[in-house]
């Protein structure tokens, strides 16, 4: 008996130590892929990186990772024209099937989903909000971007009519769809009245009607959905063979 609760004993301490050589071990992979991460995509500030699974030294053993999570706050896309970003707040996705490259340089993952969140001032840079002519005497511009509830977006219209600004904006609401897998769509359910005057569908869609183009997402994830939400407009994100570092 005294034997066996010695070795127990061993056993439970053993136990623990692997516990605790374990869990420093993916404190220092989490920050290692962190600051490779970082570099990789050239970001400002460092990621959350945050390895899941037990026992971590087993699956490095295997060569891939079941689960990793990865947090960006403030990535700069592009918007698709080469000189404008498009700035996308936090933006979360979790790797799914990660292997490494024989000597660790590289990781890709299997697959991949997550969110992230866009401000509407920073979709608003590409409606049109400078004053456009839309029909004889009359320019339009958008002045604002907002929730306009059940995944709508509701777009805000203001308009000129013979020299003379209407008292009030108009509003829209508007279907929001991604297209291509990098382009996020916004056309209007309807055509705002501009003080009655009658313009042509194509002109007032002009005005209320764009796109945006968001390229370069981490390790060429892609969008998936887009819907309006009260703090900005939520995306889901998918990819398969994300490269992850490397």
């Amino acid at each position: 008996m005294r034997a066996l609760r010695i070795l127990l004993i061993v056993v439970v301490i053993l136990g623990g130590l692997f516990v605790i050589a374990d869990r420093l071990a993916v404190n220092f992979a989490e920050g290692e892929a962190a600051d490779r991460l970082k570099t990789t995509e050239n970001l400002s500030a460092t990621p959350d990186v945050s390895i899941k699974g037990f026992p971590f030294l087993t699956q490095v053993v295997g060569g891939s990772l079941d689960d990793i999570e990865v947090g960006i706050t403030n990535y700069e896309a592009a918007a698709g024209n080469g000189a404008e970003r498009i700035r996308i707040d936090d933006l979360r996705a979790d790797m799914r099937g990660v292997e490494f490259s024989g000597d660790y340089s590289a990781a890709t993952a299997t697959s991949a989903t997550g969110t992230a969140t866009i401000a509407y001032d920073e979709l608003l840079k590409t409606a049109k909000s400078e004053p456009t002519q839309v029909a004889p005497g009359v320019t339009a511009n958008v002045v604002g971007l907002s929730d306009g509830g059940n995944g709508k977006i509701k777009v805000t219209v203001e308009a000129t009519v013979l020299g003379t600004k209407l008292p009030e904006p108009v509003s829209v609401l508007s279907s929001m769809t991604v297209i291509d897998g990098d382009t996020v769509r916004v056309k209007a359910d309807g055509l705002p009245k501009f003080g009655g005057v009658e313009i042509a569908e194509s002109r007032v869609r002009a005005i209320t009607d764009f796109q945006q183009k968001i390229d370069g997402l981490p390790g060429g994830i892609q969008l998936d959905k887009v819907q309006a939400a009260p703090g900005g407009v939520e995306i889901t994100v998918k990819g398969s063979n994300v490269r992850l570092a490397g």
